[in-house]
């Protein structure tokens, strides 16, 4: 499932087509998604003007100019595209075109841009909801600080470990500590910072907490400048694929050896609750 880094990238790439344009025309070519698409969807897209277009953890809010916001998760395999956008050189590869037997929402704006959604799975979804109950919406109302924000910071993440007895890993999965982790660079900001995942959460140190506070930060930074992760199926707006997978450290790589300068520790992999840890026993405690 795309991460923080994969959504946000997405986010930055939609922005050229969608900010300040308007929407002359929303079609859906199905009912639903994962969900049901709200009430007279792509009626009331049509016509309006985005006006910012930002993310939260990992959902892509679009406010309109009509005080609505139009929400998209890409859930595991949804993908946007921009048709016809040029493909630049860089160091990235590209996917192959999608199937358009997938393509369940297109949107034309007033400058001729077409973008289509795209989700085989269809486990991403959509909704259209008032600007003012953003806050109290079930996806947002429990939700913790954005981990790039203002708001997350070393006290903040104190204040939300203290007591916990769950494993650190599994806390920062916890969308109500911090918003937008997913599996991948929680693993490999653990890795960073030294702290074996089964950790329980209260009982690290004020100063092994400031150097998670700061592994979270830069995993996160360098993923988005990488084009986020490409594992299956994601890929940007102009199909590039995600570069940050081949700097892992640690996922994905059991059985190799640290990278971790003179630790010569071996990467071990686990799996909880269905998601499959890697961490290296050695400078991990």
């Amino acid at each position: 499932m795309p991460e923080l880094p994969e959504v946000e990238t997405v986010r930055r790439g939609l922005a050229p087509a969608l900010v300040g344009r308007r929407i002359v025309r929303a079609r859906t070519k199905r009912a639903d998604l994962r969900f049901p698409f709200p009430p007279r969807f792509a009626a009331r897209l049509s016509g309006r003007r985005v006006d910012t277009l930002e993310r939260r953890a990992k959902y892509i809010l679009a406010h309109l100019d009509d005080g609505n916001v139009w929400i998209t998760h890409l859930g595991m395999t949804g993908r946007w595209t921009i048709l016809g956008q040029q493909k630049q050189p860089g160091d990235f590869y590209y996917a192959e075109p999608t199937d358009p037997t997938h393509t369940h929402v297109i949107i034309e704006t007033e400058d001729g841009a077409r973008l289509e959604f795209n989700d085989p799975r269809r486990f991403g979804y959509m909704d259209l909801i008032a600007e003012s109950e953003l806050d109290s919406h079930p996806f947002f109302k429990a939700m913790g600080p954005e981990p790039l924000g203002n708001s997350f910071h070393v006290p903040s993440l104190q204040k939300a470990l203290a007591g916990k007895k769950a494993p650190i890993k599994a806390a920062l999965l916890d969308q109500r500590v911090v918003a937008g982790l997913g599996n991948i660079y929680v693993v490999e900001a653990l890795h960073r910072a030294g702290i074996a995942p089964a950790k329980a959460s209260g009982r690290i140190s004020a100063q092994r907490l400031e150097k998670l506070f700061h592994a979270i930060r830069a995993v996160l930074e360098e993923a988005i400048e990488a084009g986020g992760s490409t594992l299956s199926d994601y890929a940007a707006v102009d199909g590039a694929q995600g570069g940050f997978q081949h700097r892992f450290r640690v996922y994905d790589r059991e059985g190799e050896g640290c990278a971790t300068a003179d630790c010569g520790g071996a990467i071990k992999r686990a799996v909880h609750s269905g998601r499959s840890t890697f961490w290296c026993p050695r400078c991990q405690r």
